[in-house]
This record gives C-alpha cells, sequence and structure tokens, in this order.
C-alpha cells in the first residue's frame, strides 16, 4: 500500500486493534487503524495529505482519518491515557510518539485488541497474550486501568457474543466491581454496543452470559427476570426462560433467513426473540392442566408487548424498531391459535396487526422459539409455521400487510361527501375485504354499492 510506504519513511506504522484480531481469527476486516510511532502529528497529517481528505478527530486524541475509495484508515500516534473524571469520556489523552509497543497497547482494553502488526514484514507484537487469549476463546482485560471506562464491559457483551468468547473470570471480577457505574454512560453508547450484539453475534448467549457473570444483568431487569422463571419440563427441558431464551437467540442466528438479511432486520429480529417471553415472568404460576399441576403462563404474549418497549426505550432504541418489535411479542405464538386454520381472513387480519413487521419475520421468530427446547424438537411445531409462510406467500403477504382496495375517491365518485361517514364506510368496506368479501377493486366497488344501498346515511 502506497500510502503505508510513505508513512514508514518518517514513522513506523502498525497495524493495530480490530483488524488484527480479525485477521488471526480467519475474518475479513472491516475497520483499519494503524498506529505510527516515531512521528509527531504535524507530520502524520503531512504525509497523508497528498492521498486524499483527511479529518481530523481531535487533536487532543491524535486521530486522522483517511478515506481511500470505499474504505476509512484510522491513523493514529501511541497515546497515554489517565482518569480526570466519570464516565466514557472523563480521561485525559496525551499522544506521545515516542512510546513503545508494550505501553501503547497497555490502554487498550483487552487482549485480543492489543496485538499490532508491522505492515511490511507482518510480524506480530503481542505484549499481552492476546494471541494465545484468542486461540483459546478467552476474553481478558489488559491492564487494572479496565475498571476506568464502564463502557468496556459492554464491550465485552458484545465481543464474546460476536466472537464466541469466554470471559476471563478475573475481567468478571473486575466488571462486578464498577456495577454501579453503568449509569455513567449515556445511552447512545449503550445502545451501540447492543446494536452490535443485535447485527453481529455468532453466539449470542454468550453475551448474555456475560452480562449474568458480571451483575451488570441488573441494569437489564427484563431479561434478568427471566432467570429463574420456571417452565414445564416436558414442554421446555431445557430450563428456565433465560435458558431458553438463550437457545433461541441462537437459533435464530443460525437460520439463513437472518444470516441473509440486512443489518436493519436482523436488529429488528434478535431484539424481538430476547424478548419474546419478556411476559412470562409476571404471568407464569402452576394450575391443573391434562389431569395434573403444570407450569403454565397463560397470556405471556400480550403482557411482554409493554416490557418488551420499555426495555427498548431504555437502552436507546429507535422508535420504528420497537414498533416493529412489540406485535413480533404479542403475536409470536399465532400459529398455535385456530388448531391450525389458516383461513385467507385469519391471514390478511395477522399481517395487519404484525405490521410494520411482516409475516416472514413472525415465522422467524417462531421458528427460533421452537428451535430453544434442546434437545427436544417438535416437527408439528415447524410443520405449522411453515403451513402459516406458505399460506402468505399464496395471498402475497408474506412481507407486506393488505391495504384497503376502496378508497376516498370511490365514495366521492358514489355520491358520498366527505364527512365523518367516510371514515365509518372505509373501515367497514377494510373489515369486509379482510373477510374476503371482494378480492379486486371491480368486486370491491359492487359490494360498496350494495353496502351503501343497504345503509343510508341518516335522514336521508
Amino acid at each position: 500500500m502506497i500510502v503505508l510506504e510513505a508513512v514508514g519513511r518518517v514513522g513506523r506504522p502498525r497495524l493495530a486493534g480490530g483488524c488484527v484480531r480479525d485477521s488471526l481469527l480467519g475474518l475479513k476486516p472491516k475497520d483499519f487503524d494503524i498506529e505510527v510511532q516515531g512521528i509527531t502529528f504535524d507530520g502524520l497529517q503531512a504525509v497523508l495529505a497528498p492521498f486524499g481528505a483527511t479529518d481530523v478527530v481531535g487533536r487532543s486524541f491524535g486521530v486522522i482519518k483517511l478515506r481511500l475509495g470505499s474504505t476509512e484508515y484510522d491513523f493514529s500516534l501511541p497515546r497515554r491515557e489517565s482518569k480526570t473524571g466519570n464516565g466514557h469520556r472523563g480521561f485525559a489523552v496525551t499522544p506521545d510518539p515516542l512510546l513503545g509497543d508494550a505501553d501503547a497497547a497497555a490502554r487498550r482494553d483487552f487482549t485480543i485488541n492489543a496485538i499490532t502488526c508491522d505492515p511490511f514484514t507482518g510480524e506480530l507484537f503481542d505484549p499481552h497474550g492476546g494471541r494465545r487469549d484468542l486461540q483459546a476463546r478467552v476474553l481478558r482485560h489488559t491492564s487494572p486501568a479496565f475498571v476506568e471506562d464502564p463502557l468496556r464491559v459492554l464491550r465485552a457483551f458484545q465481543f464474546a457474543a460476536r466472537f464466541e468468547l469466554t470471559l476471563a473470570p478475573e475481567t468478571a471480577a473486575l466488571c462486578r466491581s464498577i456495577v454501579e457505574t453503568y449509569h455513567e454512560l449515556p445511552v447512545e453508547r449503550v445502545w451501540g454496543e447492543w446494536d452490535k450484539w443485535a447485527t453481529q453475534a455468532v453466539r449470542p448467549s454468550r453475551g448474555l452470559a456475560v452480562l449474568e457473570e458480571t451483575g451488570w444483568l441488573v441494569h437489564f431487569p427484563e431479561v434478568a427476570a427471566l432467570r429463574g422463571c420456571p417452565q414445564d419440563p416436558d414442554w421446555h427441558p431445557e430450563g428456565d426462560v433465560f435458558t431458553h431464551t438463550q437457545h433461541c437467540c441462537d437459533a435464530l442466528v443460525g437460520l439463513p433467513d437472518w444470516r441473509d438479511a440486512p443489518p436493519a432486520r436482523r436488529r429488528m429480529l434478535l431484539l424481538a426473540v430476547l424478548a419474546h417471553d419478556f411476559g412470562k415472568p409476571s404471568t407464569t404460576c402452576q394450575s391443573e392442566h391434562q389431569g395434573r399441576l403444570r407450569w403454565r403462563s397463560l397470556g405471556h404474549e400480550s403482557s411482554g408487548g409493554p416490557l418488551a418497549d420499555s426495555f427498548l426505550r431504555r437502552i436507546g432504541a429507535l422508535h420504528s424498531i420497537i414498533e416493529a418489535v412489540r406485535p413480533l411479542v404479542v403475536l409470536h405464538l399465532a400459529h398455535h391459535h385456530g388448531n391450525g386454520d389458516f383461513t385467507d381472513s385469519h391471514i390478511r387480519r395477522l399481517a395487519r396487526k404484525l405490521h410494520p413487521a411482516t409475516i416472514d419475520d413472525l415465522c422467524a421468530v417462531m421458528t427460533a422459539d421452537s428451535l430453544g427446547r434442546p434437545p427436544l424438537t417438535s416437527p408439528e411445531n415447524l410443520a405449522l409455521i411453515e403451513k402459516l409462510h406458505t399460506r402468505a406467500h399464496q395471498l402475497s403477504l408474506r412481507q407486506a400487510p393488505p391495504r384497503p382496495l376502496l378508497l376516498g375517491r370511490h365514495l366521492i365518485a358514489l355520491g358520498e361527501k366527505p364527512g365523518p361517514r367516510f371514515t365509518e364506510l372505509l373501515a367497514a368496506a377494510f373489515e369486509a375485504q379482510l373477510d374476503g368479501a371482494f378480492t379486486d377493486e371491480e368486486t370491491g366497488l359492487i359490494w360498496l354499492r350494495n353496502y351503501l344501498q343497504d345503509n343510508p346515511p341518516p335522514h336521508s
């Protein structure tokens, strides 16, 4: 790379952070950080300027962003950090061009992120044993300074899920020691880590395990309440609702439907699966069923909707995400209603209730729920879901709700005047459409003429 060669003539560039970690894991790096020793900030900026527009991200941080084509590179100087106040931003940062590899790496959060690489020779600099931890799939802090930044706990949460890592016991202990600092974090930073979990997880259950091991689950009470909530062992041999949810989340990310989805859909589906049983802790009790006492959670779907809303609001999710997740939670058992008799009317009404989520989305959530009960499998349940999916496909309603065929212009053409009656007539027409009374505009107009004749306006 010509840019690195130019930088290498005046300093010592090192590939650092995620790009080195991802390469060692056999993954394609997405972010490129280059730390340059032995050069001043002004000198680094002068070398980079001929190659394109540079964006200085705070001279005190010593970071220069350079975009080449569609890829952005972060060039920085080694730096020292010292804690000066509370929260994620409470640090004094001092760039130090003469800082060595070991001292420069000590400021990084985890050993797997503290590996640097000479871009010309491929030589690795790994003063904290990050390569060993990568091979063992262990997430370990780099230094005791880890506790100075509470965001690092949530980074551990999403890293564990993305790379199938287990948190080192000593790191978990440090995280427990700073549980009370969670409230120093701005909500947008909290959401940033949940967003990575929801869009990039390979084993989302590992992230949930980190929250539990660190004591940070207390900050997400809707999730924490799932631990210890019992389930009937005949239907849920895997254990309590927390364990079930972990299995469901892992099952979802194993589905091609999730893996092939864009980030927005991945995010919505995984958060919906996480929240699908939020209503169980408040509705679970023992009652007699089929001749013996069983744990049952009647009505947990509807109870879970408001809990999903409050959880998502607190972690900073956009309103559009909340609006899509809620109906997936409330309707995640819809395939069990009506003994699997999916009439056209049932499918139309379900698609309407789900909006802005879709029946495709609901089937993905249902499938993950069904697969989240190992070692129990339920071919009958999966067959019901596939039947729902097929019927929705036949009605062209898998990915969108039905749209009204009759509109205000049709009423005006038949002599109706705009007013309060308009709303009533259009609502009645849409209900009839959902019931299958008509299927196109032509038959809809026939229905409408008959309806107007049978229901004349008052005082006519």
